[in-house]
């Protein structure tokens, strides 16, 4: 049986003309942007290209676009940069209590150095109130980062309003943007966003490369201090291979967009009827405002870890959390904060979709899951206790 991926949320196969670009740049360039020849001119061509089309993608100028080595160096940046912008006068910062594991530590770091951190709680659908953020804002706030789509259950947050108010009291916005943008439409006027983060392993492009959105004036200061790349925000030759790789995929993941959101969420949808004939089945996230190719449920009676490595022996793939935190044995902090229980928590999935899967993956991959979700309620005493009309414990 053919590997079926649906864990595209952890990383997105390269798309077929991504590959083509990267291994064709590979045997014909090998030059230093920075170098003053020819070669180097070439190399410097290409960098820039791909510099427009990925400001395309979130409708940004190229000189706003840094590239980074993937998500985490863009969120870690964003962050620390701001906040070491700042000086010592302001040193207040808000975020939200599911952003992800890269946000909390570069959070946490700050807080050891006397930054103050304001972390807002969410709905049960996992959806932050803007108004929450407005009251928290002090005189000594400097930053609010909310991400934009929890890669744990999908919600999408209302980005756009939380950037009207940070944008009315002057305080810079980031938002961890790496599981939309690509994904769904995003545009950076739009959403009032002064820095935003993404990564091409979301949208059909290489691993290890990213990007971040820095809006022109936003005060910043780099992380790694060495050469003048990147308009002096980030030093070091630049990953050129990978670079072109996620240009490639910028330019497909804005021309595609439309037809591949039909796709997947067609899947989604399919996916998630199948799984309502199952019982004691609960769905997280919010209905409507979410990524069109992500769902997450909760299979009671039965753990998480369980079912993934059951899945993994019929080659099925899915997830149980985010990818930064699998092998954790503790209850995902996302799920815990939109009012799951610990149980239910231990026992969630995590399905996503891609451009690639078809209807009779589909298929099989909910046979696979009917087939271990059976086999491990029968050998589950609190599935015994349940049927014989006992109460699931908590």
């Amino acid at each position: 049986m053919q590997t079926i991926y649906l864990d595209h949320i952890s990383g997105t196969p390269l798309h077929p003309q991504v590959k083509e670009v990267m291994t064709r740049y590979i045997q014909e360039n090998f030059g230093n942007p920075i170098s003053q020849h020819k070669i180097g001119d070439a190399a410097m061509e290409a960098l820039e290209t791909a510099r427009e089309k990925v400001a395309s993608l979130i409708n940004a100028k190229a000189s706003e676009v840094v590239f980074t080595s993937g998500g985490s160096e863009s969120i870690n940046h964003a962050i620390k940069g701001i906040a070491l912008a700042a000086g010592e006068k302001k040193r207040h910062i808000i975020t939200s209590n599911i952003e992800h594991q890269s946000v909390q530590r570069s959070l946490r770091m700050l807080m050891k150095l006397g930054f103050r951190i304001t972390s807002l709680p969410v709905d049960h659908y996992g959806l932050i109130d803007p108004k929450e953020v407005e009251k928290a804002i002090s005189d000594d706030t400097i930053l609010v980062t909310i991400m934009h789509a929890n890669n744990e259950i999908g919600t999408l947050e209302p980005i756009a309003e939380i950037g009207k108010i940070t944008r009315a009291h002057g305080i810079a916005f980031h938002t961890d943007a790496v599981a939309s943008i690509g994904v769904v439409p995003f545009d950076v006027d739009e959403m009032g966003v002064d820095l935003a983060s993404l990564a091409a392993n979301q949208f059909y492009g290489p691993p290890g490369v990213g990007a971040l959105y820095i809006r022109s004036g936003t005060r910043i200061v780099p992380l790694i201090d060495g050469g003048i790349q990147e308009n002096n925000q980030r030093a070091g030759t630049q990953n050129m291979v990978g670079i072109v790789g996620m240009g490639k995929a910028a330019e497909l993941a804005r021309k595609e967009m439309s037809a591949r959101t039909e796709h997947v969420l067609r899947l989604k949808r399919a996916f998630m009827d199948r799984l309502t004939t199952i019982e004691d089945i609960t769905f997280h996230g919010h209905p409507d405002l979410c990524l069109p190719h992500l769902l997450s449920f909760s299979v009671h009676y039965v753990e998480g870890e369980s079912m993934v490595l059951m899945l993994d022996e019929k080659n099925v793939c899915l997830s149980t959390r985010s990818a930064c935190a699998s092998g954790s044995l503790r209850a995902s902090h996302v799920l815990i904060a939109t009012g799951v229980d610990y149980a239910a928590a231990q026992g969630t999935l995590i399905f996503s979709c891609g451009i690639m899967n078809t209807m009779e993956e589909l298929d099989a991959a909910f046979n696979a899951l009917k087939d271990s979700i059976a086999f491990l309620r029968n050998i589950s005493p609190l599935y015994r206790k349940k049927r014989e009309g006992g109460r699931e414990e908590k």
